[in-house]
Order: C-alpha cells, then structure tokens, then sequence
C-alpha cells in the first residue's frame, strides 16, 4: 500500500474548505485526495490527472465513496489547462503535486523500476512514451550515457559504470534489471557495495527521469498552476529529487518576486523521523508551497 508522505502538512498548506476545488497532478492511489476530499464535501470537487492507466483505475476503486466528485484523467500533468479547459473545471483552489514515485511503481508495476526484482528495463508511466531504460542503454553512446547517469543522479561513478554497461553490450544485450545490478556492480570498488543506500540506487533514479521526461514535465507545469489559479489559491509541491527542489525553489523565488506569489514556506519542510519510521522511503522528500496573490 502506498502511503503518501506529509499528509498532515498538505491539509495545512492547502487548507482545504467546504465547495471548494482542487486538483492533484500526480493523484496515484488518492491518498492525499481521499483526505482533501472529506474537508471539501458538499459541493467540492477534484480533478485527478495521473500519466498512468493503472494508477487512474486503482484510484477510482480506492475513491468510489467520492465519485460524484471527483473527476480522473489519463494525462500526463504538462497538459493541465488544456485538461481543465477540456473539463470546465473552474474555479481551482489549490494544486498539489506529490512527485514521488508510488509504492505500486516499485513493488506490483513489473515494469523494471527496481533494482531488486528481476524485470524487464521498461522504466515508463505511461505505454504511450516510446522511450525505454532497455533502448537507452543497449543502444546510447558511452558519453551520453554517462552524462545523463552524472547529471540525473550526481553519480561520482559515472564514467566507470557508463563504460562498463556499452562493454557488456557488445557481448550482449542488457534485457533486466538484474542483468543491470550485475554491471553496475561490477563497475563500482568493492567497499561501494556496502553503503547504506544500495549501489545501484542512482542508476535506477537516473535511467527512470530521462525515460519519463520528469524534470523538463516540471518545467512546463510550473507556469500553468500560476496561470490558472485562483487568487488565493495554494500550491503544494513534494519533490523527491535534489534537482526538482532547486527547480521549484528557483520558480517559487522568481515569481516571488514578481509579486506573482507568496511563498509559504521559506524553507523546505522535511520529513520527521515518526514519518521515516513508518515510511523510509519518504526520507528524502521536501515539501515547498505558495500562495497565489
């Protein structure tokens, strides 16, 4: 079961109200919306947008009690006033968007997300994106593999393990996650292998970001939330990733000072250890919200 991280603090950033709307970009299992939902009600709706089919089906399960009022899309997020124009959503009172990969993606996907079960190096949200972990790594160049392993994941490794992985190719063709695992780790020192964060941790996060387009999708969001709320709106953004906080703080900060925004938290917020407890992978989650002037 997924359970999403800093449930308290988002009620308390979006300060949900009775009839008012919302929409959560990123909806996956409905958890944070299942909570939004209870403080809107009567007449309050949400708009759920989530880029895979799966996560939207579960969703619509685990919200069944809520739906006459909520509505689901199939989508990714870069679309959103095309998606709210296309569902006369309006007026939006507050945005969230939970960046975070869920439970389900890991555990129950078979789509190769992580770097302990044997899968295929499929990697995607969405069946629609032609691009694959597989397809970037039997068939980039050294160089760009190693970039992207660099940039993505701040990997001091880069080059070893981008050169082991087109030797090992030539051989033949990497198909799994553990055939991955197995070339990874054989490109690393030996006392590498006995960190606290598993070895292949930023292979997998950097294979996984370029696959699905995650920070240049952010990017395109970012001016869209701003246009279409209301004044007075809230924004609440959970990252999980160094590189998308310093994309949201750069954003929060511009349009801070265009007068655009008010920032709500000038610092990020960031998980107690009860919530690591319960959730370790929420660790390295940040949580940064505004309000709309």
């Amino acid at each position: 079961m997924h359970i999403p991280v800093f449930q308290k603090e988002v009620l308390k950033y979006l300060d949900p109200k009775p009839n008012e709307n919302f929409i959560d970009c990123t909806i996956g299992h409905g958890g944070h919306v299942k909570n939004i939902l209870e403080k809107t009600g009567p007449k309050g709706k949400v708009l759920g947008i989530d880029l895979d089919l799966e996560q939207i089906k579960i969703c619509q399960s685990q919200l069944e009690a809520f739906k006459e009022r909520i509505i689901l899309v199939n989508s990714s997020y870069t679309n959103l006033k095309e998606i709210i124009e296309k569902n006369n959503f309006q007026p939006v009172h507050g945005i969230l968007m939970d960046l975070g990969m869920s439970s389900w993606h890991l555990e129950n996907s078979g789509r190769g997300f992580s770097f302990l079960k044997d899968e295929p190096l499929d990697m995607r949200y969405s069946a629609r994106n032609y691009l694959t972990a597989r397809e970037i790594l039997n068939n980039w160049s050294q160089q760009e593999i190693e970039r992207i392993i660099k940039e993505y994941s701040e990997e001091k490794f880069s080059r070893r393990i981008s050169q082991k992985i087109v030797d090992s190719r030539k051989k033949e063709a990497i198909e799994t996650t553990f055939d991955l695992v197995k070339i990874i780790h054989q490109a690393l020192p030996l006392n590498y292998s006995k960190q606290k964060t598993h070895f292949a941790t930023r292979t997998f996060q950097a294979l996984r970001i370029v696959v699905n387009d995650e920070l240049n999708n952010l990017k395109k969001v970012l001016p869209q939330i701003v246009e279409i709320l209301e004044a007075g709106g809230r924004i609440a953004i959970i990252s999980f990733h160094s590189l998308e906080d310093r994309i949201v703080k750069k954003f929060f900060r511009e349009k801070g000072k265009e007068g655009i925004i008010k920032i709500l938290t000038k610092k990020p917020i960031t998980v107690s250890f009860q919530e690591i407890n319960i959730n370790p992978r929420a660790r390295s989650a940040k949580l940064r919200a505004a309000i709309k002037n």
